[in-house]
C-alpha cells in the first residue's frame, strides 16, 4: 500500500536517469569543442608555417612564373587556348625543375676570419670566407652575402662534396674613416633563374675600427711643455716647486720661506715667491656642426688634426681630455649644455672613438663646448681647438674667452683651399693647414718660437 505512494519509488528512477543523460551530454559536447579549437589552432599554426616558407622560398621572379603558370593552365583548359596551356605547363615545369636547388639548403658552415680588426684609413684589409659542407650528400653551387657596412659582397659557392670546404677572399674597402660592420654572412642557395630560394642567416659578425690617418708630432710641440714635473704657470704663490722671484716680508708669510742670504744683504725680509706648477692637462676641442665646416674634406683633415695632438699627448704621458658637442634633439626646446669626452685611456681607444665621429646639424657650437669644458676642467694648461674655415675670428676669440689668462690656446683652423701659417690673434695661437704634414711642421715652429 505503501510502496503505490512513496515519493522515493516514483524520483529515484527518473532523477537518476535524466542526471546521468544530462552530464554525459554536456561532456562530450565539451570533448569535441575542446578538440575543435585544437584541430583549428593546428590548421591555423601550419598555414602560418607554409605562408612563412612560401614567403621566404618565392622570390619576386618565382612569383612572376607562379602567376604565369596558374594563369596559363586555367586559361587553356577553360577557354581551351592551347599556346596558355603551353605556356602555363612551362612555367610550371621551371617551378618542379627549381625545387632540387633548394635540397641541402643548411648544410653549409660559413666561417668569416679578418685580418685586422683596427686599420688606417686607406689601409686595404683582406678577410677570408671558409664555407664547409657539413652534410652527408652533395652540397649543389650556392651564393653567400656578406654585409660590408652599407655595401654587399656576393662570394659564389661551387658544388662542394661531403666534409670539403672553399675559401676565397673578401677584400673590404677603408677608403674612409668610419667603423664597419662586416657580416653577418647570409647563405643563399636556389636556382640559376632565381625562382626559388632559401636563406640562412649566420651570427658571425665583425667590428672593423678604421682610424684616422694621422701624423706623428714632435713631443715639445704637442703639448708646449718643457719640463717633467708639470707646466709653471703665471700664477704666483708662496710654496712650489719653480722658484719665480723675491718680495719684501709681509706678516702671514711662512718663516720657512725666508732667503736670509737676501735679509741679511738687504737688512729687511725677503721671501721666495713661486710659479704654481700643474699637471699636463690638454684639452682638445673638436667642432662636429655642419656650419662649421665648408665641406667633408674639412671635416676629415679637422678629425686627423685633432686625432695626431691627442695622440701625442697621451703617448708623452699628459692627461687628454678630447671633447666634442652633444647633437640636440629635434623637439628639444633648448640645447643641452653638455660635452662628451672621448676615451683617452690609450691611443687605441681614443683612435676608435674618432673613427665614429660624424658632423651633425644640430649641435652645441665651439663656445659652448669650450665653456662646459673649462668649468670642468679648471687645472688645463694647454688647449687645442680644431674647427673648419667657416668659423670668424671673433668666434675662435669668444671661444677661447672661456679659459684663463694661463691657458695657453691655440686655435687649429683646417682649410685645403687656402695656405698654412701661424699668426697671434690676441692671447691666441691660429694656425692655418691645408695638409696634414702643415700641422706637425707648423707646432715645431711656434714650439721654437
Amino acid at each position: 500500500m505503501s510502496s503505490s505512494t512513496d515519493p522515493r519509488l516514483t524520483r529515484t528512477p527518473s532523477d537518476t536517469g535524466y542526471t546521468r543523460t544530462a552530464f554525459g551530454t554536456a561532456r562530450s559536447t565539451t570533448v569535441l569543442a575542446a578538440r575543435g579549437v585544437r584541430s583549428w589552432r593546428r590548421v591555423r599554426r601550419a598555414v602560418r608555417v607554409a605562408s612563412g616558407w612560401v614567403a621566404e622560398t618565392v622570390s619576386a621572379a618565382g612569383w612572376v612564373v607562379l602567376g604565369a603558370a596558374t594563369l596559363g593552365l586555367w586559361a587553356g583548359v577553360a577557354l581551351g587556348v592551347l599556346e596558355f596551356a603551353v605556356a602555363g605547363a612551362a612555367a610550371l615545369v621551371l617551378i618542379l625543375l627549381a625545387v632540387p636547388f633548394l635540397f641541402s639548403a643548411r648544410s653549409y658552415d660559413v666561417a668569416l676570419l679578418l685580418e685586422h680588426d683596427r686599420v688606417v684609413a686607406g689601409t686595404p684589409v683582406e678577410g677570408r670566407l671558409v664555407v664547409t659542407n657539413v652534410g652527408r650528400s652533395v652540397a649543389l653551387p650556392g651564393r653567400v652575402d656578406v654585409p660590408v657596412g652599407d655595401g654587399l659582397v656576393d662570394v659564389h659557392v661551387p658544388l662542394l662534396r661531403p666534409r670539403h670546404d672553399f675559401s676565397d677572399a673578401v677584400v673590404i674597402p677603408t677608403q674612409r674613416r668610419g667603423v664597419v660592420t662586416v657580416g653577418p654572412a647570409r647563405t643563399v642557395r636556389g636556382d640559376p633563374l632565381g625562382i626559388l630560394t632559401r636563406e640562412a642567416v649566420w651570427q658571425d659578425t665583425h667590428t672593423l675600427y678604421v682610424h684616422p690617418v694621422t701624423t706623428a708630432l714632435r713631443s715639445t710641440a704637442a703639448g708646449l711643455i718643457r719640463d717633467l714635473e708639470g707646466s709653471a704657470s703665471r700664477t704666483v704663490v708662496d710654496a712650489d716647486f719653480s722658484f719665480h722671484a723675491l718680495r719684501p716680508y709681509v706678516p702671514g708669510d711662512s718663516p720657512r720661506q725666508i732667503h736670509w742670504k737676501s735679509t741679511a744683504k738687504t737688512g729687511d725680509l725677503m721671501v721666495r715667491q713661486y710659479e704654481e706648477t700643474r699637471r699636463s692637462r690638454m684639452v682638445v676641442g673638436l667642432c662636429l656642426g655642419d656650419a662649421e665646416y665648408a665641406d667633408e674634406d674639412e671635416f676629415e683633415l679637422a678629425v686627423s688634426a685633432a686625432a695626431s695632438i691627442g695622440v701625442r699627448g697621451i703617448r708623452d704621458g699628459r692627461d687628454v681630455d678630447l671633447v666634442v658637442g652633444v647633437e640636440t634633439p629635434e623637439f628639444a626646446r633648448a640645447a643641452p649644455r653638455s660635452v662628451r669626452e672621448l676615451a683617452t685611456v690609450s691611443a687605441r681607444t681614443l683612435l676608435d672613438d674618432l673613427a665614429g665621429v660624424e658632423r651633425a646639424e644640430r649641435v652645441g657650437a665651439l663656445r659652448e663646448v669650450t665653456a662646459v669644458t673649462a668649468s670642468a676642467h679648471p687645472d688645463v694648461s694647454v688647449a687645442f681647438l680644431v674647427c673648419g674655415s667657416p668659423l670668424t675670428p671673433a668666434e675662435l676669440q669668444t671661444a677661447a674667452l672661456a679659459f684663463g689668462a694661463e691657458v695657453a690656446v691655440v686655435a687649429v683652423v683646417c682649410a685645403p683651399a687656402s695656405e698654412a701659417g701661424i699668426r697671434r690673434l690676441g692671447t691666441m695661437t691660429v694656425i692655418s693647414i691645408g695638409l696634414l704634414d702643415d700641422l706637425r711642421q707648423l707646432l715645431a715652429r711656434g714650439a721654437q718660437s
